[in-house]
């Protein structure tokens, strides 16, 4: 940050586990979650101008709305409106890297890291907690998110998604994010769930990456049933993952990301290059989550 200019990876979420355990009388789903944020995203840059600009780059500009139902500008125009006072005009850009409707937070990802970058920008002096309870208005993703774009900390996340608590002894992880171009409606996979009353995640207890992935196998995506109904061959690039000696394969959020964990960055890198190689238009990164803080 300049003073006049503020940059801010919004980071993907990846749901390491997500567990549907009920539903509440508004639709809202209750969730049990464990959840990672990479070193991948998209880039929030904001500047002071003299008008309110917002536009989009990036290899997945095409589809992003450029009006008020963008999460990005529901964020800016909340904050003024919490301040009930004119806050000065900024250009926006997001550069669009994470694909849309994926399954790894892109658009609240997005918005959780314009909260923060105009925070800081126009010097509001917000602390995560006034953040977050701002952010939970425009979406459930949006506390963990801004977690995410804050530190990177592993959570885990009940309720809707906004009864957020840090995992203690979580390894960065070395990881493949692998999305062939499909899109999918997580309202949409909702409807489709067969049992919205599961068992609850255990709590996590790992010291390392073999005890991690022992843990992350006695869990399960309760989404991916009802998305493999919408999109079939999301099973195949689970198989396809495991196929290149993953240690631990499943698809995030309400998909169709698919993510695998490998034992080193090495190993992440060279099945993203034979990946690649094959499928040169899926979206396909080799990425390292952030790991417990201390």
């Amino acid at each position: 940050m300049d003073g006049q200019s503020v940059t801010r990876l919004a980071p993907a979420k990846i749901n390491l586990a997500l567990h549907v355990t009920g539903r509440r009388d508004d639709g809202y789903h209750l969730l049990d979650m464990l959840v990672a944020f990479a070193d991948t995203g998209d880039l929030i840059h904001i500047e002071k101008s003299k008008a309110d600009q917002f536009y989009v780059s990036g290899r997945y500009k095409d589809g992003v709305p450029l009006n008020s139902g963008n999460l990005v500008l529901k964020a800016r125009d909340a904050l003024r409106e919490k301040f009930g006072r004119v806050l000065p005009a900024v250009t926006i850009h997001l550069e669009k890297n994470l694909p849309i409707a994926s399954g790894i937070g892109g658009g609240s990802s997005d918005a959780a890291a314009t909260l923060l970058a105009l925070n800081d920008l126009w010097e509001l002096g917000l602390g995560l907690d006034e953040l977050a309870a701002l952010g939970l208005a425009l979406g459930a993703d949006l506390p963990m998110c801004l977690h995410g774009a804050a530190s990177g900390t592993p959570l885990v996340a009940r309720g809707i998604g906004e009864e957020l608590s840090p995992v203690a002894h979580m390894p960065a992880l070395s990881m493949l994010l692998v999305n062939d171009g499909t899109a999918v409606s997580t309202p949409e996979v909702f409807r489709a769930l067969q049992s919205r009353d599961n068992p609850a995640m255990p709590q996590p207890a790992f010291h390392s990456l073999e005890s991690l992935c022992r843990y992350l196998r006695a869990t399960r995506n309760d989404l991916l049933g009802a998305a493999l109904t919408l999109a079939p061959h999301i099973a195949q690039k689970l198989d396809m993952l495991r196929g290149h000696q993953a240690l631990h394969a499943q698809m995030s959020g309400s998909g169709a990301t698919c993510f695998a964990i490998f034992a080193t960055q090495e190993d992440a890198e060279q099945a993203a290059m034979a990946l690649r190689s094959k499928h040169p238009g899926w979206f396909i990164a080799a990425t390292r989550t952030t790991g417990s803080q201390g």
